[in-house]
């Protein structure tokens, strides 16, 4: 009789010496080359669609062709390449325009724009019409990995305009290198319009808010953000403190305390902050950790006031106001008609 039991699999990776350092090696590098391969075709495709958008112009400023000629062109390149999309009316549109706007070919392909998704381009040529900001959206996608969904979103909260301007007294706290950097991490406002609060929503309503909708929380933050904790822990002298919230930053390599305010902005806060940066720095901060930042984030402040009061503090402190959706007042929530009427109304009116 024969023997058919099989013999139990063994995993070997734990009884191989440094085999696990091994396996996320090879990872590292299967990723890293699947990336450099999908930019690589990235470029090559932005190549293309340049240099057909270029020839399209040409031909049209030589020939007088007009808008019969673009729609014969792509019906023709559909015939000749069936297994290929791409070349669309008004794909071809577009890559005309792609040309227009970045005319010179030795500074496109040295640029942002020639690296990211055409998908991407898209939604820069139709969205963003500077030619500043849209090199600098290409670049975020480039650094931050974002999708073309994430890319919209960022634009149309006007992000460009925002990044960077929160009041800080950080070229006076930080080390000049990690002060840029903090500077630019940092924006006002801050756009919470995923949430919707009520004229008497407290601080805890506001936080409760964030902490249930962390995802998008955490993209309007900025890349490097890490969420350690809300009402984060402190004691200090035996008595008890809590952090409204708490992150790591990957880059700058520090802790990050975030205080929320719904109300206006008032110099108190400062002192404040300043207290549990100096607790974070001493009870959680590691040797090798950059200084503890602090963010108070406001329903609205005074730049003079938010001036004054961080100009002789030492822990670097940035101030920045938030937006969120306004809830509608009961009364008025009342007397508004329902979905389901409104459904009603407009069938009515189609009969």
């Amino acid at each position: 009789m024969s023997d058919d039991r099989k013999e139990p699999e063994v995993n070997l990776g734990h009884h191989l010496e440094g085999y696990d350092e091994f396996l996320r090696e090879i990872k590292s590098r299967i990723q890293s080359a699947q990336t450099r391969a999908a930019l690589a075709v990235s470029r090559e495709l932005m190549g293309l669609y340049w240099h057909v958008g270029r020839d399209l112009a040409t031909w049209q400023e030589q020939r007088g062709w007009g808008d019969g000629a673009l729609r014969k062109l792509a019906d023709d390149l559909k015939v000749s390449f069936p297994g290929i999309e791409g070349f669309s009316y008004r794909n071809l549109y577009r890559m005309r325009a792609f040309h227009v706007a970045y005319p010179n070919e030795s500074e496109f392909v040295t640029q942002p724009v020639s690296q990211i998704p055409w998908g991407h381009n898209i939604v820069l040529l139709e969205k963003v019409k500077d030619d500043t900001q849209r090199l600098w959206y290409a670049r975020q996608v480039i650094e931050q990995g974002w999708s073309r969904n994430v890319l919209t979103i960022q634009i149309e909260s006007r992000l460009f305009e925002r990044q960077g301007k929160a009041t800080t007294n950080f070229s006076r706290a930080l080390s000049p290198e990690t002060s840029d950097l903090a500077q630019a991490l940092l924006k006002d406002p801050y756009n919470f319009d995923f949430l919707t609060l009520g004229t008497d929503a407290h601080e805890r309503d506001l936080e409760r808010g964030l902490i249930d909708h962390i995802r998008a929380f955490l993209m309007e933050m900025g890349a490097g953000f890490s969420f350690v904790g809300s009402q984060y822990h402190l004691e200090v002298s035996a008595k008890d403190y809590y952090l409204d919230l708490l992150f790591y930053h990957l880059k700058l390599r520090c802790f990050i305390v975030v205080d929320l305010k719904m109300g206006e902005f008032l110099p108190e806060y400062s002192g404040k902050m300043n207290f549990y940066l100096s607790a974070v720095d001493d009870l959680l901060r590691h040797e090798n950790d950059a200084p503890t930042i602090g963010l108070i984030l406001c329903k609205s402040r005074d730049h003079v006031t938010v001036e004054y009061a961080l100009r002789n503090t030492a822990t670097p402190i940035g101030v920045a106001a938030f937006r969120v959706t306004d809830a509608l007042p009961a009364d008025l929530v009342g007397s508004l008609p329902t979905v389901q009427q409104i459904e009603s109304e407009l069938a009515t009116q189609r009969r």
